[in-house]
């Protein structure tokens, strides 16, 4: 998350965090916005290919997680497949 962001947030008195993973913290998240891996950053498609799938947020998931059932999920979309 861009340094301006989390300080633009942090200055209305909000916290905000970037994580890894997921699984490990959806269960706690009043928030959670999600954008897809973008392929054109990758120079390597290889390094796109192992990772393009990793943040992908299903009912599943959230279930699986515990996600809270007030849990805001927001998206810029469109999606690019």
């Amino acid at each position: 998350m861009p340094d301006e962001v989390v300080a633009e947030v942090a200055s209305h008195g909000t916290v905000a965090t970037a994580h890894d993973s997921l699984e490990d913290v959806i269960g706690e998240t009043d928030v959670l916005y999600v954008t897809r891996v973008q392929k054109e950053r990758f120079s390597d498609p290889e390094e796109y290919e192992a990772l393009k799938l990793r943040y992908v947020v299903t009912p599943e998931s959230l279930a699986e997680g515990n996600a809270k059932s007030s849990l805001v999920i927001m998206h810029p979309l469109p999606r690019v497949g």
